[in-house]
């Protein structure tokens, strides 16, 4: 089917006169005339008939023309929709981030983001850190935000670091350490409440330990969830070390306290993951840029 020649009827069936469509569409009235006669010859269908000095559309006319406004209908939207898809307006964005981001800086980005880019869907996998890079090498996301110590990325891994916080050792108010300075040795004797192993923090604070000859602790109660970890302790049990990010308003409410160990000053780094020399959707790379513009730092 000549495709030019039905949107020379779409435009004539649309205006009711050869004369407007040749305005429109700026061609002669001859040709347009031309065309659709001999669209007529292709379909073996009479499509205008002449109605005392202008034209008049035959049954198998208005049928077309009807099939022609919603397939020009369509490609007006295909053509919307391409345009917003570039800009960014439309796609679907798909990130891994360990704990730490996903819990406590992602809801407040995602929020910014759906204000004004609605209609981009979002799909958010919460991972420990050993799997949040599994999933990006694997194409299973198209970004990874990583909460945790800096370390060596694959080659074919793009990273960008936004900020930096701090990382903590807590108890209860009640407790014998609460708001004192201790030793790491002195701290190591507490019994930790963490998160299960593949935690990015576990890992930092067992690697503390090595790094100073200080006995490993005991994790006597893990959690899946830090939610419950920090629940335990503000209970009364045990001690956690854990991202600032996490405990600074229960350590403003009083709900817990700081222990400040001697010579250790730790931080973790907020950071952004992707495939290297592989581009990114306009959605995703928009994006990129609110957080870029709206990370939270830790004061």
């Amino acid at each position: 089917m000549n495709l030019h020649a039905l949107r020379l009827f779409h435009v004539v069936a649309s205006t009711g006169s050869v004369t407007r469509a040749s305005e429109l569409l700026n061609i002669s009235q001859p040709a347009i005339t031309a065309q659709i006669k001999k669209f007529e010859k292709e379909l073996l269908l009479t499509l205008i008939k002449p109605q005392g000095r202008g034209i008049a559309l035959s049954d198998a006319g208005e049928e077309i023309a009807l099939l022609a406004k919603r397939l020009f209908a369509v490609e007006q939207q295909i053509e919307r929709f391409t345009q917003d898809y570039r800009e960014g307006s439309y796609g679907c964005i798909r990130i891994a981030a360990t704990y730490l981001p996903a819990h406590f800086l992602i809801p407040t980005w995602i929020a910014k983001f759906k204000q004004q880019y609605e209609k981009v869907e979002m799909m958010i996998t919460t991972t420990n850190s050993s799997d949040a890079l599994k999933h990006l090498l694997n194409l299973d996301v198209d970004i990874a935000i990583y909460g945790g110590i800096p370390e060596e990325y694959p080659d074919t891994i793009q990273t960008e670091d936004l900020f930096q916080d701090e990382l903590w050792f807590v108890v209860a108010p009640n407790h014998r350490y609460a708001n004192q300075q201790v030793s790491l040795t002195e701290m190591m004797r507490e019994p930790f409440v963490m998160r299960e192993e593949g935690s990015s923090t576990r890992e930092r604070l067992f690697s503390l330990c090595r790094t100073y000859n200080s006995p490993a602790p005991t994790i006597s109660l893990q959690f899946n969830g830090l939610h419950e970890a920090i629940t335990a302790v503000i209970a009364g049990y045990g001690a956690n070390f854990v991202s600032s990010l996490v405990v600074r308003e229960y350590v403003k409410r009083g709900e817990l306290c700081r222990v400040y160990v001697e010579g250790i000053h730790l931080k973790n780094t907020i950071t952004i993951c992707t495939r290297k020399h592989e581009p990114l959707s306009a959605s995703t790379m928009n994006l990129i840029q609110m957080i870029r513009q709206n990370p939270y730092k830790s004061s």
